[in-house]
């Protein structure tokens, strides 16, 4: 496989790859975080930014790593903002 770009787009295939987690995860993971907004193209596509990915992984390591609930990651991005979470990433 031809390694990306830093800045290049993502599919939802190779996120869920890079962040071993299934692809409904990340769908579901939409629904719940407003801030996560991929790129939708023709066919319902999603391309991820890298600011998508790194804010993907701060909420992975959230919920997975650290324990908050789905409510209290939504919390920590209401009063403390994306970067904050991106950095947790």
């Amino acid at each position: 496989m031809i390694e990306k770009a830093p800045d290049a787009y993502r599919t939802i295939s190779e996120v869920a790859a890079d962040l071993d987690l299934p692809q409904h995860v990340l769908r579901f993971w939409e629904t719940r975080f407003g801030q996560i907004k991929p790129l939708k193209r023709a066919g319902g596509r999603r391309y991820y930014r890298p600011d998508d990915v790194a804010l993907l992984c701060g909420i992975r390591e959230l919920l997975y790593g650290r324990g908050y609930t789905i409510r209290g990651v939504q919390k920590i991005l209401r009063e403390q903002g994306v970067r904050r979470v991106q950095e947790i990433g």
